[in-house]
């Protein structure tokens, strides 16, 4: 029993003595560079969906209607803003009219007070 455990390890050390090339297995597989099938090196095709082109009438319809409604919203609130300005310029048109009336209303009262006082002296 002695022996075979002797033999054994003089099997192993004459394994640790040999370079690692010199195994048959060993030069397999550091020879053997990757490799791999046909099937592994294809890569499967997606195809994308199918997109249905937009015509040149569909795309020149709404094109137009996108245009034709951007620029009636861009006139619109143009105009309005166009109409508060005008609006608030009456406005303070009619406030100055009024105060000139009440000037105008106190001064012909203070003239007719006179004339009546004058009337009364004769």
């Amino acid at each position: 029993m002695a022996s075979s455990i002797l033999g054994r390890a003089s099997k192993a050390s004459t394994l640790l003595q040999k370079p690692l090339s010199s195994s048959p297995l060993l030069r397999f597989a550091s020879s053997r560079g990757f490799q791999s099938s046909a099937r592994m090196m294809e890569t499967p095709v997606v195809t994308m969906p199918v997109k249905k082109p937009v015509g040149a009438f569909r795309g020149g319809l709404f094109g137009f209607l996108f245009g034709s409604t951007l620029a009636g919203a861009g006139t619109y609130y143009y105009i309005l803003e166009e109409y508060k300005v005008s609006n608030e310029l009456l406005t303070e048109d009619i406030y100055a009219l009024q105060a000139s009336v009440q000037r105008i209303h106190t001064y012909v009262s203070t003239l007719e007070e006179k004339v009546d006082a004058l009337q009364k002296k004769k």
